[in-house]
């Protein structure tokens, strides 16, 4: 990343989507590709990460300090034990295991030979027609806000598939919050906080690995700042789209995407690498 406005355009797009259940890193792949621009890497996706989770940090603050509180209460306090905050708490705790254990597991494949257009096509396709099916059990059982631990480590693992270029962290985590009973919003806001030490694990990790690499940190920081701003009005408005709305829209666009870029690429149009 050397380049000014390309770090200021994929940093908006970082923002925008990085919260929605369309996968940025399927975005910042297209786009560099479209705009003739080479792929910034996983590294640079991962530290720009880091400023919508800042925004998150921001949005959701009381609510993290309160989970961090209960954390800590639940040690040396019986009644804080077996609570919904209780839950909650351990539940992003727990939630967040599997996509630490499978992202150093799957490291290299992840930053090199996933980053292929054939596979982001087919899994936005693939997950955008979960995710319509999925919004069908939510309209037609009993949803609730109470979430289990043993649900939170579910949505964990189906946060982990979002290791996968494509897969999109926000929705495959709400597809499963959804799928085993949750209320729409209530699977969007866990994915949010659940979202928080996977990402900014993974963002200060590829900081310090390519600290002393080829990156660019001006720009880089500058799309991070970005991402920062954009992202913490996209939460905003997801949250108030969910009120009237529902997730369909979403699956319909990651199925339209989807099918362009196979088809770009079987074309010739894209390249795959």
């Amino acid at each position: 990343m050397n380049d000014w406005f390309q770090a200021i355009v994929l940093g908006v797009v970082q923002g925008l989507t990085e919260f929605l259940p369309v996968s940025s890193t399927a975005h910042i792949l297209v786009i560099s590709k479209i705009l003739g621009w080479n792929d910034p890497g996983a590294a640079f996706t991962a530290v720009t990460q880091i400023g919508t989770e800042f925004a998150v940090l921001i949005y959701f603050r009381g609510e993290i300090i309160h989970i961090l509180r209960t954390l800590i209460r639940w040690f040396y306090s019986s009644k804080v034990r077996g609570t919904a905050d209780a839950r909650l708490a351990w539940a992003v705790v727990w939630g967040s295991v599997p996509i630490a254990v499978f992202g150093l597991m799957f490291k290299n494949f992840i930053e090199t030979e996933a980053r292929n257009l054939w596979i982001v096509g087919t899994t936005l396709i693939v997950f955008g027609v979960i995710l319509i099916i999925v919004e069908r059990f939510e309209t037609s059982a009993r949803r609730t806000t109470d979430l289990t631990i043993k649900n939170g480590l579910i949505m964990g693992f189906a946060q982990a598939l979002a290791l996968i270029p494509g897969v999109s962290r926000s929705g495959s985590t709400i597809s499963a919050g959804i799928l085993f009973g949750l209320e729409r919003r209530a699977a969007t806001r866990y994915a949010f906080l659940l979202a928080i030490p996977a990402v900014l694990g993974s963002g200060f990790l590829e900081a310090l690995s390519i600290s002393e690499g080829p990156i660019n940190w001006g720009p880089t920081i500058v799309a991070t700042i970005t991402a920062s701003i954009i992202g913490f009005g996209v939460i905003a408005g997801l949250l108030t789209y969910l009120q009237r709305h529902t997730f369909t829209a979403f699956g319909i666009y990651r199925i339209a995407i989807g099918s362009m870029i196979l088809a770009s690429v079987a074309l010739g149009l894209l390249s795959a690498k």
